[in-house]
């Protein structure tokens, strides 16, 4: 079983056997919502099932495009606030079973743009209970670079399952909890956003600029190497433990702008055998929707 990486070679063995597997292509692009849906129609790995970040892996939500008229109510009530609020279990758990994800197979997802997207799925499959999942390392690009085979257009679709919700693998931490710790050496807030948009300097995507006050900053981009796969278990640790400066690692909560490119962050601290962390899911996007929550400008307080 695979559980946080799985290799190009890793995974083109596994799929010459027969023990059940799934994989998972989560390309995606903010600016562009359509974009990743044509790429993975280009080319993805043989079988491969697209997963949408706006459809699939998030609430209904005001993104424009994304749902089209966005409703109130019903079966989809999120489990997150912000920009992609997640979905709750049961939603999830549905979405897995019409695409015939069952729970005794291996999970792999992947996407193209550094581990940003699919590291979403790998953790929503964790909190959903299921420890069998991995991320391609490298993503596409290193499955070709590999050799590994690739297909275009549509798959086959897959035989309903009955994926089954297990004990909570991941954790989720909303606004109240953040808000109650805030200040406190119980909680560390890391923030993968890029310097400039943490800084307040730029936002181009929120309506208000700047961060959580006594976060860090880490952007997500710093846990690849230039190949794009992870770097190091040794390399990460020492960059965690350097950017923690002696606060406890099981005191991390990671968040981002929308609870998306936080999760390369909180895969790498467990690479590095910092241990399983925590996820604000809602991050910047629902934490500065409301006006009565503190916000700070500039470089972040060591």
């Amino acid at each position: 079983m695979y559980t946080t990486l799985i290799s190009a070679g890793q995974l083109q063995t596994l799929m010459a056997e027969t023990r059940p597997l799934r994989i998972f292509d989560c390309s995606f692009d903010l600016m562009q919502p359509h974009a990743g849906k044509n790429q993975y129609l280009q080319a993805h790995l043989p079988g491969a099932v697209y997963a949408n970040l706006d459809t699939d892996l998030s609430a209904r939500h005001g993104v424009p495009g994304a749902h089209g008229v966005v409703t109130a109510g019903g079966t989809d009530q999120p489990a997150s606030g912000g920009r992609h609020p997640l979905p709750n279990r049961e939603k999830f758990a549905t979405w897995l079973s019409s695409v015939g994800f069952g729970n005794t197979m291996q999970a792999v997802v992947y996407d193209r743009n550094g581990a940003n997207y699919c590291g979403r799925l790998w953790w929503m499959l964790n909190w959903a209970g299921h420890e069998g999942v991995a991320i391609l390392d490298g993503g596409l690009q290193a499955w070709q670079v590999a050799g590994g085979a690739v297909a275009s257009g549509k798959e086959a679709a897959h035989f309903q399952c009955n994926f089954e919700l297990g004990h909570e693998r991941a954790t989720l931490v909303d606004a109240v909890q953040v808000s109650r710790q805030l200040g406190r050496p119980t909680q560390t807030l890391i923030d993968a956003r890029a310097p400039a948009r943490f800084r307040g300097e730029v936002e181009p995507l929120d309506p208000v600029a700047g961060h959580i006050p006594g976060a860090l900053n880490r952007p997500f981009s710093q846990n690849l190497g230039p190949d794009g796969k992870f770097k190091p278990a040794e390399q990460l640790r020492a960059e965690f433990v350097s950017l923690l400066a002696g606060r406890d690692p099981a005191s991390v909560i990671h968040h981002c702008g929308s609870g998306v490119s936080a999760i390369p962050n909180l895969v790498a601290m467990e690479i590095a055998g910092l241990g399983r962390t925590g996820l604000y899911a809602g991050s910047w996007s629902d934490w500065c929707s409301d006006p009565a929550r503190p916000v700070a400008r500039g470089p972040a307080l060591q």
